[in-house]
């Protein structure tokens, strides 16, 4: 049975060599005679499993010591209310950027424990364009500044990184990170939820300064205290241990192809080819400025809404996998985060052209 090219947003395509590799330790790791799945935590071959996963995700990354590195549970969507929780301390509000559906789901956490200003908001634009920057209005008193990079649902992505002075910079990456070069020092706080470039679902990476540790709210549950999960290293009690592992096979996956340079140059190309075709066509359209256009989720639309079914319908047949869009806008979206080849989205293309020449 041949792979299917897999355009999920999340979960979302692994890399073939991990899933096989995988696949061979799957009942015995290392001559242990147990699965990942079985061993304790508190192991030393988990031990070794979770550190050598972080070193891998440091070198990656470029993540000084400056920073401590979390692997936590819950998906970046328990990160809305940990963040604020966390970041708050004796401050009463914070600093949201508006760009979409994720960052309204963050918005609407973080006003169950303090006052949110919304700096900026993409909403006059059918969220198709980000506010320049000089036109915020932020606040200097703000606990911290959060934004979300990349909007997987809508497809706009930021093409800057906001500069936010003293206030803590925080970013939601789940969609983005390791898919190009990133200066981490330049943010309090990076999370990321697994399921897009890191590994399977379950896991959620939290990168934060460490300066940050420690201002955690009295109420704050003690499995959503960083520094207790820092004190830790992530492992208060039983941690997503197949999840970490799976992470820790694509980190050293990611360094065998050449590290996030290597995989910046590769998505780079995978997304101008798609938006260039679509762009060249009278049947397909994208709707965001194309200055702010995601890297990893390419939404578009066809000429006429009632082919989309025969759309998908023949997408399917020929193994290219989850191309409708999310229900909140319709339409189609491809994502090709860092484990979609290339010639995933060469097929995509050729299916695309095939279409519209015989329905257009």
């Amino acid at each position: 049975m041949s792979r299917a090219f897999n355009f999920c947003a999340g979960p979302a395509m692994l890399p073939e060599a991990v899933l096989k590799q995988a696949q061979s330790e799957m009942l015995d790791w290392r001559g242990t005679g147990m699965s990942v799945m079985e061993m304790s935590h508190r192991s030393d071959e988990f031990v070794e499993i979770a550190e050598t996963a972080e070193k891998d995700l440091r070198e990656l990354a470029g993540i000084s010591d400056d920073y401590a590195v979390l692997f936590m549970q819950g998906g970046a969507s328990s990160q809305f209310s940990s963040i604020p929780l966390n970041l708050l301390g004796e401050k009463t509000s914070a600093d949201y950027v508006n760009t979409g559906i994720w960052s309204k789901k963050a918005i609407a956490e973080a006003k169950r424990y303090g006052n949110v200003n919304v700096v900026a908001s993409a909403e006059d634009s059918g969220f198709a364009s980000i506010p320049d920057q000089s036109a915020w209005t932020t606040s200097a008193d703000a606990a911290y500044l959060h934004y979300t990079p990349n909007e997987t649902i809508g497809g706009l992505e930021f093409d800057f990184v906001p500069e936010s002075g003293s206030v803590p910079l925080v970013a939601d990456l789940s969609s983005t990170i390791l898919s190009r070069p990133l200066d981490v020092s330049k943010f309090g706080l990076i999370y990321a939820g697994a399921q897009k470039n890191i590994g399977p679902s379950g896991l959620v990476v939290v990168i934060i300064r460490k300066d940050l540790l420690g201002k955690a709210r009295k109420e704050t549950p003690t499995m959503m205290n960083y520094q207790v999960i820092a004190d830790n290293d992530s492992m208060y009690n039983t941690p997503a241990t197949y999840s970490w592992y799976l992470a820790g096979l694509v980190f050293q996956w990611l360094k065998e192809q050449g590290g996030v340079q290597a995989m910046a140059e590769l998505n780079s190309r995978k997304a101008k080819k798609l938006y260039d075709f679509i762009d060249g066509s009278d049947f397909y359209a994208n709707p965001i400025a194309a200055r702010f256009r995601s890297w990893m989720n390419i939404p578009f639309t066809l000429a006429d809404d009632g082919l989309n079914g025969a759309f998908l319908k023949g997408a399917d047949a020929r193994g290219l996998l989850n191309l409708k869009g999310h229900r909140s806008v319709g339409g189609m979206r491809a994502s090709i985060y860092n484990a979609m080849p290339e010639a995933g989205v060469d097929a995509l293309i050729q299916y695309m052209a095939e279409f519209a020449k015989e329905r257009g």
